[in-house]
């Protein structure tokens, strides 16, 4: 599976779950964990094999400033993710109305940048790296989300 189509899956899933954690209420307090813990697990694997074999890859083709933009631009985005809204929604009580608007914004945040990396960098990639390249890193990604997964 090439890199693109590997980053859009986890890309789909993630979207799916999230869906399904903004729809749930403050009376879901079992299933609201069980779904965070899952999301978190996805995120975390997904920016891990974005950042250690696509982004350098990414950055190392990039011909532009604009490409050199979106590379910083998205690691910021994991920032975001990974460092504001995901240690406040683990705080929030799962039965309050604060995790549900924590979970609206994490679902937003991913949303937006999940969107942003399909339509832009996903394009410009399409264009700076080869086919055969892309199905390598697709492998190495799918390698290291195994491990990743595993652990």
């Amino acid at each position: 599976m090439n890199a693109l189509e590997l980053l859009k899956q986890d890309h789909d899933k993630v979207r799916d779950l999230l869906t399904q954690l903004v729809n749930t209420t403050e009376q879901a307090e079992k299933k609201r964990p069980e779904l965070l813990a899952k999301i978190e697990k996805e995120l975390h694997v997904h920016t891990q094999i974005e950042e250690e074999i696509f982004y350098p890859a990414f950055l190392k083709a990039a011909k532009k400033k604009e490409d050199e933009r979106l590379y910083h631009e998205a690691l910021g985005e994991h920032r975001a993710v990974e460092e504001q809204v995901m240690p406040d929604l683990k705080q929030a009580d799962p039965s309050s109305t604060e995790f549900s608007g924590q979970a609206k914004v994490l679902k937003e945040l991913v949303e937006h940048h999940a969107t942003e990396e399909e339509d832009e960098m996903f394009e410009h990639a399409r264009k700076l790296i080869s086919g055969d390249e892309l199905e390598r890193l697709g492998e190495q990604m799918e390698e290291r989300k195994a491990q990743l997964m595993a652990g």
